[in-house]
């Protein structure tokens, strides 16, 4: 082992630091805490990284559970994301206390070799991915403007490269009519569960022309209060997705059709609300992707391309992969028969393969980083994109 390879020294700052992110992925899975509310999983971050000597600011760009944690100064910024939220009801059945932790391993591996390496390494602790999209936030407050290159690991049950995403954007939908008695003055009510029965027969029929790629699914959340009772007030949860941006707009246009198409039907009141940001599609970047590649497989752990991976999620990386050269691998490990988003996979994420994870992902960040900074090659090219960006 040569002690003086920048990768060598990274991967000995990992092996000293392993009880501590290990600790810190147990104890955020332990914790759960849902979007924009995980002041604990934050504090625990920011504490730990605080602690190791990079400059720390909490409550950053103005979201209570976002941070900031820097190391070094040199011109090449390197972002590397850190999610920690959870999902209701399930807690980390996404993974993101390995992601957050991973996030960690990389940044402590990265920050006593960015100033000769000419890097500033930046850790962003971005809430709310699960709903709402923190990172769009952060793109609005600034957060990402000096960066060059952005990247995270997300936990997944095989190592993937390269995969995309689709595009996604939620909405809150209200019917209000007017209640009545069902079987006594019938005629004096304007029934809103009428409506949106009215709008998912209409989005049932359109299926069948359905943008390629496109998904919709939703939920009734209050379909009124007895069965004697004309219901005046009906709300739904819904979903659009679709393989771009571009086919995100044109299919939320058709699906506002149909609802509104419920509410001329029967004269009820229709208000759609957007419930936090669009996401959209992700795109990595193919040399970034080709890099980290050959990283993970330094590791022994050769990692499949996106044919061999899922695709129907989604994720508010994407809008930042839209703005600059970012990847977003998924790190595998053991979960049985389930995968995300499943009461079975939080189980895994304190196992062995989820601890090997945060510690491998991690070491394969930090030497992605260290092989962009240090490569000429890839270091203009990184550097001409963000003065574009910064042109445009």
């Amino acid at each position: 082992m040569n002690r003086h390879d920048p990768r060598e020294r990274a991967r000995a700052v990992v092996t000293g630091r392993q009880d501590d992110v290990l600790a810190l992925s147990h104890s955020l899975h332990a914790e759960p805490e849902l979007a924009y509310e995980e002041h604990r999983s934050a504090r625990k971050i920011a504490d730990l990284v605080e602690a190791a000597g990079l400059d720390v600011t909490r409550g950053a760009h103005g979201l209570d559970t976002a941070f900031e944690a820097t190391a070094g100064d040199g011109e090449l910024v390197v972002a590397i994301t850190a999610e920690y939220d959870a999902l209701p009801g399930i807690g980390h059945a996404c993974g993101h206390n390995v992601n957050g932790s991973a996030a960690v391993t990389a940044a402590l591996a990265l920050a006593p070799l960015a100033d000769e390496l000419g890097l500033t390494v930046k850790l962003l602790g971005t809430p709310a991915e699960e709903y709402g999209g923190g990172k769009v936030d952060l793109l609005r407050a600034g957060a990402f403007d000096d960066v060059a290159a952005a990247m995270m690991v997300h936990a997944a049950p095989s190592d993937t490269v390269g995969m995309t995403s689709l595009a996604i954007g939620s909405w809150r939908v209200r019917y209000t009519g007017r209640t009545s008695h069902a079987a006594a003055m019938p005629h004096k009510g304007v029934n809103a569960a009428d409506a949106m029965m009215i709008a998912q027969v209409a989005i049932g029929a359109y299926r069948q022309q359905m943008i390629p790629g496109g998904v919709v699914h939703g939920v009734v959340t209050h379909g009124g209060e007895a069965p004697n009772v004309i219901p005046g007030l009906v709300t739904a949860d819904y979903d659009c997705r679709a393989e771009s941006a571009d086919d995100l707009a044109a299919l939320q246009a058709r699906i506002r059709a149909c609802f509104e198409a419920g509410a001329l039907a029967t004269g009820a009141e229709l208000a759609l609300e957007a419930v936090g940001n669009d996401y959209a599609d992700l795109r990595q970047d193919l040399e970034m992707c080709g890099v980290y590649r050959d990283c993970l497989r330094d590791l022994g752990r050769p990692a499949d391309g996106p044919e061999h991976g899922m695709r129907g999620g989604s994720t508010d990386m994407g809008n930042v992969s839209h703005l600059m050269p970012t990847i977003h691998p998924g790190i595998g490990y053991d979960c049985g028969d389930t995968i995300m988003h499943n009461p079975e996979f939080t189980r895994y994420g304190t196992s062995a393969g989820a601890d090997r994870a945060v510690l491998d992902g991690g070491l394969a960040m930090a030497w992605t980083a260290l092989a962009l900074a240090s490569d000429e090659g890839h270091r203009a090219r990184l550097l001409a994109r963000l003065a574009e960006r910064r042109a445009a």
